[in-house]
């Protein structure tokens, strides 16, 4: 016999979620529900909350352990006898969202039924055969060319990836917050700072989050500090993953490789493909029609569309997507994408157009909006900045290798180990600045920052325990 779901348990738990309008996880919705004195175990309670997806009354966001539960403002709405005739404007009205196209309108009102509504889909190959580079066009000339207007910094003839270089604490600590909170990560901006600038977890929160926060930061130090290296490839991709997944992942060999198991989307009627020979063969197709891609907007644009429609690994693959967005921008010198104050569902509902229709105007509408906002910010930033240090970049790469080498040989940072370290690049006139210059290093340097030099914890944390006094 089936056991009836009272309506006062949906009731309570659509209450808890509804005082939470950046989301709540699971943990924290069962300690809420305790308070009432309404206590549950966990299977049953993630079963009232499917229950409640399934009714259209809460949206989920995010993948396992960082998924969140965010209120749907427009109960009313769905109860009303004339529901279907209110238009999506009205609906609008009632969340923050980006302003939208009818296209994005449309595309919205689809993915908003309950999901038994919707029609299953499995990949179409067609989607990404009908894609001819430099012939089709997510993004309209226009368009183009109305973001690289306020994207290009004044004086842009500088080598890849200056802008960004120029700009690089702030859109650590930006994108690493921005990406991850779109994930379901509870970290707020200010947590975010401390972690990165200092080294500091934020009390309270799960270990997991941290650890998100952390590989954004090494991914994106990475996509920065090599520019000139970076591109739309395989391997590029493959890397962008392995540190975007680094501890987060239940099998650590999946990290930075294909997937070879079977995945679902969370809330959607779309079902990836499953043959990890298909997956690799389409990876590589993907990356080299975005090679072909001239525009850098319509290749990072393509990126985003392609990249998670696929699904090539296990998770994190948004993530991914997000990151490969920046690559051909970085190397354009122009300002980069931080998805900053994008709303986490509008995010997750142009996902599910592109998922399940195959259209890509709702992600474009999120896509153009974030952008602009982007651009507001760190164009301004930028103007404010004390101009780079030029001793520093031009010896950038010998300065990781010299910290390096020291952390790992296990070595107290004096005057006479960083002499002996230097490498064979750095000019003998220039050996007592650059002295000096690992030597500050050394007296900032923390487990927070350390994999800028290329140091994983363990490392760093062996090395510290060696030189303490």
């Amino acid at each position: 016999m089936i056991k009836t779901i009272a309506d006062n348990e949906l009731t309570l738990i659509e209450k808890c979620i509804a005082g939470h309008q950046e989301g709540i996880g699971v943990s924290a919705l069962e300690a809420e529900l305790s308070v009432h004195g309404f206590a549950m175990q966990r299977r049953t309670l993630l079963r009232r909350l499917v229950v409640l997806h399934d009714r259209g009354r809460i949206a989920p966001v995010g993948e396992k352990k960082g998924r969140v539960y965010l209120p749907v403002r427009q109960d009313a709405l769905l109860h009303a006898e004339d529901a279907k005739a209110i238009s999506s404007a009205d609906i609008i009205a009632l969340e923050q969202y980006v302003p939208l196209s009818p296209e994005g309108e449309e595309i919205m009102a689809y993915v908003r039924q309950p999901r038994q509504m919707r029609k299953p889909v499995g990949y179409d190959q067609g989607f990404l055969e009908a894609y001819y580079p430099n012939e089709t066009c997510y993004l309209t000339v226009e368009l183009r060319e109305q973001l690289r207007q306020i994207g290009t910094p004044p004086e842009d003839e500088h080598p890849a990836g200056t802008f960004a270089r120029d700009i690089l604490n702030r859109l650590l600590i930006d994108l690493s917050w921005a990406s991850s909170r779109l994930e379901g990560n509870t970290y707020s901006r200010l947590d975010t700072q401390r972690l990165i600038e200092f080294g500091q977890a934020a009390e309270g929160k799960d270990a997991l989050e941290t650890q998100m926060i952390l590989n954004h930061k090494a991914a994106i130090e990475l996509l920065v500090n090599e520019a000139d290296l970076v591109d739309v490839t395989p391997l590029t991709i493959l890397n962008l993953h392995a540190l975007l997944s680094d501890g987060l992942l239940a099998h650590g060999s999946a990290c930075g490789r294909i997937r070879h198991r079977p995945v679902d989307i969370g809330g959607s009627v779309y079902l990836p493909i499953a043959m990890p020979q298909r997956l690799e063969e389409l990876f590589r197709i993907i990356l080299s029609t975005a090679q072909e891609i001239r525009d850098p907007f319509e290749q990072a644009f393509f990126l985003m569309v392609h990249l998670p429609y696929l699904q090539p690994f296990e998770d994190v693959n948004k993530r991914v997507s997000r990151l490969a967005a920046n690559i051909p921008l970085i190397r354009h010198n122009l300002c980069p994408l931080s998805f900053i104050d994008v709303p986490a569902r509008a995010y997750v509902e142009a996902m599910l157009g592109v998922y399940e229709l195959n259209r890509v105007e709702l992600l474009r509408d999120v896509f153009v909006w974030a952008y602009e906002r982007s651009c507001q910010q760190y164009l301004a930033i930028r103007q404010e900045l004390v101009p780079p240090d030029t001793f520093r970049l031009r010896y950038r790469q010998a300065l990781g290798e010299t910290v390096r080498a020291i952390v790992l040989q296990q070595q107290r940072p004096t005057k006479e180990t960083v002499t002996a370290a230097i490498p064979l690049s750095v000019s003998a006139e220039d050996h007592n600045t650059f002295v000096e210059l690992v030597l500050e290093e050394f007296e900032n340097l923390h487990e927070g920052n350390a994999i800028r030099f290329g140091i994983r914890p363990l490392v760093f944390a062996a090395w510290q325990e060696k030189v303490k006094p």
